[in-house]
């Protein structure tokens, strides 16, 4: 594996992304074929997936409004008539010998996001195209080819080369998904191949001009962008430094090795030959079909944060786990709204209810039967002290796998909380029973064996005794002692 120099101080890395990211829809972008990740091989294929002649591809409109939406969400520019293109390579997994695209008039233009130091990275384009199948090279000595991938809605968003680290590109990535995902534009699954990412790196010294471009594809995780962009940007130091001419071509990144290989010369636009398709119109958008989507956005989460931690008082971090996703982050609002308690709606949800559902699987509280309205009835019980914090525990675990009210599981588990005075003293006068040097502990002003006893009669009450009153008992009984 080579290892290239660790990157000199006398140059700059200059970096633009180009983000593929599979639209949520349910067919395929100009045919009726199921979008279906993990299918069998070539089983969601048609005669235009296949680019039999004489086929016509009819634009999906669902994928056309998707595309609509993430221009909308990253500030962009709507061109109301973009078109279609035809793009012209030859290649196994693309059957038409030519990919459907927009080149000339892309749907969106423009627009960016903010990176934590406030610069921002701004994008170029938005366009609509149509996935290849996907080539595997790894099954003998033939190469097998399979379709099911061919013609899914995609829609590719280009930076400017505005990006200087692997830091910045992971930053502006996150951030890119999270605005995505939010606008219900895409689920962005890596791992299904909903969103890719190819790099283009080039060095220069200051005061020059730019260097040439290379790109790095193949690249599955964030954490591969970020070793494959450093990597490339110490490898054309070292060649620079030790006097290589730098070529403009594409290569392919290795995890495995961490290290690239070249894959082919860099194709200039002039080499795929674009022009319009003319099988399709113009893409015309109504202003009004525009501007309901735009009136249909959510709040950005980075808005959504900061709103929260200056009028509801989260923290940094809790601000950041509750929009972890859409729904967690829509489901947070509403909680908070019912409960008019939205620290305690933010604890519940960041901690109890994230460990809970990790023990069931579930995606997300959307996914069990935990509502807004019972989350707030259940933070209300323990408010009102009619049920422990303990006791409330048991019943959110019984509240994610049953469709009733925490009320009434309250009562099914006999898990109300206990404030009767007499029934408090006789549990905490059977904890203190062969206790004394507990006793005699907290007399001497040590609170952890307070603790202890406290845990003794929580153990002997099933958690339903009032801790507050179970605290104050005990005090009054070792003082009295």
């Amino acid at each position: 594996m080579n290892r290239p120099l660790a990157p000199s101080a006398t140059w700059l890395t200059v970096v633009g992304l180009e983000v593929h990211c599979q639209l949520g829809t349910h067919s395929k972008l100009f045919c009726a074929c199921a979008v279906e990740f993990g299918a069998p091989p070539n089983t969601r294929v048609c005669p235009l997936c296949a680019g039999a002649p004489g086929t016509l591809p009819i634009p999906n409109a669902e994928a056309v409004r998707l595309a609509l939406r993430a221009g909308l969400a990253l500030g962009c520019a709507i061109d109301r008539e973009s078109r279609f293109d035809r793009k012209h390579y030859f290649y196994c997994d693309l059957p038409k010998g030519y990919q459907i695209t927009q080149f000339e008039r892309p749907i969106a233009t423009g627009g960016g996001l903010e990176l934590a130091t406030g610069r921002r990275v701004r994008l170029r384009r938005i366009h609509i195209e149509e996935d290849a199948g996907k080539a595997i090279h790894d099954r003998g000595p033939h190469t097998l080819v399979d379709l099911n991938r061919a013609g899914v809605p995609l829609i590719e968003i280009v930076s400017e080369a505005d990006l200087t680290s692997g830091a910045e590109a992971h930053e502006y990535l996150v951030a890119l998904k999270e605005t995505l995902q939010f606008a219900r534009v895409s689920e962005c699954d890596m791992e299904k191949g909903s969103l890719r990412c190819d790099v283009n790196v080039s060095v220069h010294r200051p005061g020059t001009p730019l260097g040439t471009r290379v790109e790095l594809k193949n690249l599955n995780s964030f954490k591969n962008v970020v070793a494959a962009l450093e990597h490339e940007a110490a490898r054309q130091i070292a060649a620079l430094e030790s006097g290589t001419r730098i070529r403009q071509e594409t290569r392919l990144w290795d995890a495995q090795s961490a290290d690239s290989r070249p894959m082919r010369s860099k194709e200039d636009e002039d080499d795929y030959r674009y022009f319009p398709d003319p099988d399709l119109p113009p893409l015309s958008l109504a202003a009004d079909v525009v501007e309901r989507e735009r009136a249909d956005l959510a709040e950005p989460p980075a808005q959504r944060r900061a709103r929260w931690q200056r009028e509801l008082g989260l923290s940094a971090y809790d601000a950041g786990v509750l929009t972890g996703s859409r729904d967690l982050a829509d489901f947070f609002e509403e909680t908070a709204r019912l409960s008019r308690a939205p620290k305690e709606a933010a604890n519940w949800l960041a901690n109890d209810v994230a460990a809970a559902l990790a023990k069931t699987g579930a995606a997300g509280p959307s996914a069990s039967h935990l509502t807004p309205p019972r989350l707030a009835e259940l933070i209300a019980l323990v408010a009102r002290g009619s049920l422990s914090k303990g006791g409330a525990r048991g019943v959110l675990a019984a509240m994610l796998a049953r469709d009733e009210s925490p009320e009434r599981l309250v009562t099914e588990l006999g898990l109300a909380q206990v404030s009767d005075a007499r029934e408090i003293e006789d549990w905490c006068r059977s904890a203190l029973t062969g206790a004394e040097r507990a006793v005699a502990d907290v007399r001497a002003g040590e609170m952890k064996a307070l603790g202890a006893l406290i845990g003794r009669v929580m153990k002997a009450s099933l958690g339903r005794a009032n801790p507050e009153l179970v605290r104050a008992t005990l005090l009054r009984l070792v003082q009295e002692a």
